[in-house]
C-alpha cells in the first residue's frame, strides 16, 4: 500500500513538473474576441503548423505555435477598411499583409467580419504554410468584400463592396 502510494506522489509531482513546463503565451484578446464565430474558428485551429506544435494561449479566441513562439493568431479584430497594402487571396480567403516588422509578417483577414490575424517569424515559416494551415478555420467567416486590382477598384461604383489593392 505504502509503495502504491508512493508511486502515485511520484507520478502526480512528476505531471505538475511537465505542466510547468508548458509554455503559456501572453496575448491580448482582441475587442470582438468573444463573437461566437471567433469560438468556431478557434475549435478548427490545427494543432501542428509546418512542424511548430500548438502551445496554450491565455485570451479567449487566439492560438500560438512553436517554442519559441513562431506564429501568432487572433481572431476578433475590426475589419480593415480598403488599403493599400498588399492583398492576397489563399484558399478563398483574402488577407492584406504588413512586412514592416520583417522577418515577421502579419496578415490580417481582408472582407470577413469579424477579422482574423496571424503574425509569422518568416526564418521559421513561410507566409503561405500559415495561410495554408489557416484557410479552413479562418475560412468560416462570413465574407464581406475580395482584394480587387487598381484597375477594378477604380472602375467599381460607389455601392461596390469594400475592396483592397493588389
Amino acid at each position: 500500500m505504502i509503495r502504491r502510494l508512493s508511486a502515485l506522489l511520484a507520478l502526480a509531482a512528476a505531471a505538475a513538473a511537465l505542466t510547468a513546463c508548458t509554455p503559456t503565451v501572453h496575448l491580448e484578446p482582441a475587442a470582438d474576441a468573444n463573437d461566437p464565430l471567433c469560438a468556431e474558428v478557434s475549435v478548427r485551429l490545427p494543432q501542428t503548423i509546418a512542424g511548430l506544435d500548438r502551445v496554450w494561449t491565455d485570451a479567449q479566441a487566439t492560438g500560438a505555435w512553436g517554442d519559441p513562439t513562431t506564429m501568432l493568431f487572433r481572431c476578433g479584430l475590426e475589419s480593415p477598411a480598403a488599403s493599400t497594402l498588399q492583398c492576397v487571396s489563399f484558399g478563398g480567403v483574402d488577407w492584406l499583409v504588413d512586412d514592416t516588422d520583417r522577418p515577421w509578417l502579419r496578415m490580417t483577414t481582408f472582407g470577413r467580419t469579424p477579422a482574423a490575424q496571424v503574425y509569422v517569424d518568416t526564418t521559421k515559416v513561410s507566409g503561405d504554410a500559415a495561410l495554408d494551415a489557416l484557410k479552413l478555420p479562418v475560412g468560416t467567416l462570413p465574407e464581406t468584400g475580395k482584394c480587387t486590382t487598381v484597375s477594378e477598384a477604380t472602375s467599381e461604383g460607389d455601392d461596390a463592396p469594400e475592396t483592397a489593392t493588389e
